[in-house]
């Protein structure tokens, strides 16, 4: 996983301020059951020197607007 320099301002796939975004290159796994932090994360296909790879928008509870 990696943090990408380049990346945007607000998610390109919902349009909200997001927490944090990491770039992956291998498999992953996302489990948001019972999530104190992230309510939602938001996944983008990309590329990086011609390899595929996936970037994940996490949002917090309050950011999608959802209260505990």
């Amino acid at each position: 996983m990696d943090v990408p320099a380049d990346a945007p301002g607000r998610c390109p796939v919902c349009d909200v301020a997001y927490d944090s975004v990491s770039d992956h290159h291998a498999g992953v796994m996302v489990n948001l059951v019972d999530n104190a932090r992230y309510r939602r994360v938001c996944f983008e296909p990309t590329a990086r020197d011609d390899e595929p790879r996936v970037r994940f928008y996490h949002h917090t509870h309050e950011q999608v607007g959802v209260d505990d």
